[in-house]
């Protein structure tokens, strides 16, 4: 299975990692290939926040209270998040608190399992490039290519996917 991850927010954190731990853990040869935004994930420091703002659809339940209160689904319309200041900061604490009572590993959890069943993780070398990186930003093992590269990769996959 080949992925490209382009994003780096939280809520697009998750399914690089999920899909590809678990290819892993089916025996799949597996490859990620990280470019844009989805190359924040590779940090050392993941530091991926939620952004409600680009995800309209994006429910708010709360990871307190009652049952009765945590079952409410709090639609929030694009206005109000981007006119509250610290609304994402106030997101990404709900998201992480509700996946925490889910028992949801974290992104980085999720990335040490990715890093342990030996998925191959390739950094766009010209995303580093253009955002200004050093190699000693991200974690160890990370393979820096091009396109080039990866395309091939990708092309021999049984499962190929853009996220």
């Amino acid at each position: 299975m080949s992925i490209i991850a382009t994003k780096g927010t939280l809520d697009w954190a998750y399914p690089p990692f999920i899909l590809a731990s678990t290819a892993a853990a089916l025996g799949w040869e597996t490859s990620v290939f990280f470019t844009f935004y989805g190359l924040l994930l590779l940090k050392k420091e993941i530091p991926c926040e939620v952004s409600p703002l680009g995800n309209p659809a994006m429910p708010m339940k709360m990871p307190f209270g009652p049952k009765w209160f945590q079952n409410i689904s709090w639609p929030m319309p694009n206005l109000i998040m981007a006119g509250i200041p610290g609304f994402e900061k106030v997101a990404t604490s709900l998201m992480k608190k509700t996946f925490k009572n889910k028992g949801v590993a974290t992104v980085e959890e999720l990335r040490d399992l990715c890093i342990e069943a030996e998925v191959k993780m390739y950094a766009c070398q010209m995303t580093v490039d253009v955002f200004g990186f050093s190699h000693d930003e991200f974690i160890d093992g990370v393979d820096y290519v091009g396109a080039t590269y990866f395309l091939p990769v990708a092309r021999k996959s049984d499962v190929c996917l853009f996220i």
